[in-house]
């Protein structure tokens, strides 16, 4: 039988990524994994057992194929006809490319109010710098990991 954890023994690390060249579908999907705390030997589905990830230089990250240009990101306002669309090159012109990350790792979470609460743990910043440094994150190299996650 697995042991649930208690709240009073969850610890949550901080892990720092740099987004410079990376691929976004597979950064998405680690980050995902960390906020969820999948990478854990303690994760239960209905615990936030997940650590805080800050992730750097998100004006660099990188699409595979067309995906930039092709790719359309969707939402309705709920009345009739209003349903929005936007590419990563708008947002991307609008300034807003820490916007392409977070609606990607949204994606892959499940639904629901424990997705909303582990989504928050996400800090993402378009330099180097970050005001987490007093938390002393680990640095985690995606680069490193495997050679599919950094585009050229």
């Amino acid at each position: 039988m697995t042991p649930f954890i208690k709240k009073k023994d969850i610890k949550k690390d901080w892990y720092i990524i740099n987004a410079q060249n990376a691929a976004v579908g597979r950064l998405a999907a680690y980050i995902s994994k960390v906020l969820r705390g999948k990478n854990k030997s303690t994760f239960n589905p209905h615990i936030d057992n997940g650590d805080f990830v800050v992730v750097t230089n998100i004006d660099k990250i990188k699409f595979t194929g067309k995906k930039f240009i092709n790719k359309k990101y969707y939402k309705h306002t709920g009345h009739p006809g209003g349903i929005k669309e936007t590419t990563p090159l708008n947002l991307a012109e609008k300034s807003k490319s820490e916007e392409i990350l977070k609606l990607a790792v949204k994606r892959m979470l499940p639904g629901g109010p424990l997705a909303k609460k582990q989504l928050t743990k996400l800090k993402i910043y378009k330099g180097d710098k970050h005001p987490h440094e007093i938390q002393k994150p680990k640095l985690i190299d995606f680069a490193k990991l495997n050679k599919k996650n950094i585009v050229n």
